[in-house]
């Protein structure tokens, strides 16, 4: 009625007007289109208001997400636990790829260690494990449980073990550990009790396997210590780990030196010689006799360095020294022995070292037209000498001890 109320002026005017009939139907219309766009909102009493307020549902609330599922832990043996690696559990790839890594190693002092062989030997002689890895528990049986009690025990599939290991027979066992300290470590009595005054120093060793086999070769020969320079591989790279065959563990290597700290390093009143394959008798070798070899010799390195600025720059001064073929005695209490890199040879800095020490040039004799030894034989070949010169050495002399010469 208030809307009808409203269009009555209007109305009346248009009936007034000529021709209105006709004009007074369009403004009814027209009002009424009016009433259906703006419709009426009827409001319920105060009262109902309040109670269908109260009645409304309040907005769905969505449920927190489920948590985690708990870590699935069992026992291994008394006080000791491990973890059961859930389906896709990234940790083993995650670790591995960063713990390969020289940057990595060097930044956190972490260390991949894999194979039952290498981690016992580093358990035993004091290495601290923060992770291991295992596909069965057989692996952890046959190793120090009191050493375990260290480590976060991770059991998972051997077929993740063998997609990231570098071994071709994978063995389900692989370590993480903290970098071990030489001056921390616990060798083996064995070692100790057969450690000879031969010490080894690496000049510019780059290939893994051939260092790796160096480092196991000084310690079958006794030596007292391995000394790495500047310009060697990473002795923890894992290719350097697998083949030295756990030498890492019985005896010291001081690795990264400068050719500075290395006499901080040595005993004192010790000599240095430098092993070489290069026989100074010429390249035909034909006419000399193993003692003909002439004294002193001028050593030059085999090969030109990669940069000029590190060594072999021209008019250094390359000292002479006196060359004698290694099977002839060259040892005394003590003596070290520098192997130097196929690629590059013996660093001037090296053959400084020994003319300092009074040391000589151990040659190798090779048959005319065969290139150079590796330099993984020919570390192996002066320190097995060196061994045997070193226990002919003392051998006699307890005999002149138990026999005294009676003048």
């Amino acid at each position: 009625m208030a809307g009808l109320g409203r269009l009555a002026p209007g109305l009346c005017r248009a009936l007034l007007r000529p021709g209105g009939p006709r004009e007074a139907a369009a403004e009814g219309r027209r009002g009424v289109r009016a009433l259906r766009r703006s419709p009426v909102r009827v409001l319920p009493p105060r009262k109902e208001r309040g109670a269908a307020g109260e009645k409304q549902p309040s907005p769905k609330k969505h449920p927190p997400p489920p948590p985690p599922p708990a870590v699935e832990r069992s026992s291994a043996g008394p006080g000791l636990w491990y973890e059961k690696a859930a389906p896709g559990d990234r940790r083993l790839g995650k670790v591995l790829t960063i713990t390969k890594s020289k940057k990595f190693r060097d930044h956190h002092g972490k260390v991949l260690l894999e194979g039952h062989r290498l981690i016992k030997d580093a358990l035993e002689a004091g290495a601290v494990p923060h992770t291991l890895f295992f596909s069965t528990m057989g692996h952890l049986k046959e190793l120090p449980e009191a050493k375990l009690k260290q480590a976060s025990l991770v059991k998972v599939k051997f077929e993740d073990i063998k997609s990231w290991s570098d071994l071709v027979t994978p063995q389900g066992l692989i370590g993480i550990f903290s970098k071990p300290d030489h001056t921390k470590m616990s060798y083996p009595a064995a070692q100790l009790t057969s450690s000879l005054p031969l010490l080894l120093i690496c000049d510019n060793i780059r290939d893994p396997g051939n260092l790796g086999t160096i480092l196991r070769s000084a310690a079958g020969a006794g030596c007292e210590k391995v000394l790495l320079t500047e310009g060697c591989v990473d002795p923890w790279e894992p290719k350097v780990l697998r083949a030295g065959m756990g030498a890492h563990f019985r005896l010291p290597i001081v690795a990264n030196l400068d050719w500075e700290s290395v006499p901080s390093n040595l005993p004192a009143g010790i000599q240095v010689c430098v092993a070489d394959n290069k026989d100074p008798r010429g390249a035909d070798g034909a006419g000399s006799a193993p003692g003909s070899l002439k004294a002193p010799v001028k050593s030059k390195p085999k090969a030109a360095p990669e940069h000029e600025d590190e060594e072999g720059e021209e008019g250094v001064c390359i000292p002479e020294l006196p060359a004698q073929y290694y099977y002839e005695s060259w040892t005394q209490t003590p003596v070290a022995v520098v192997i130097g890199g196929e690629t590059h040879g013996l660093s001037p800095d090296a053959l400084h070292l020994a003319a300092s020490t009074g040391g000589k040039r151990l040659v190798i004799p090779v048959v005319p037209g065969v290139d150079s030894l590796n330099s993984a034989i020919a570390a192996a070949i002066v320190l097995f000498e060196g061994k045997r010169q070193l226990l002919q050495r003392h051998k006699q002399e307890d005999e002149r001890q138990k026999f005294p010469v009676v003048g």
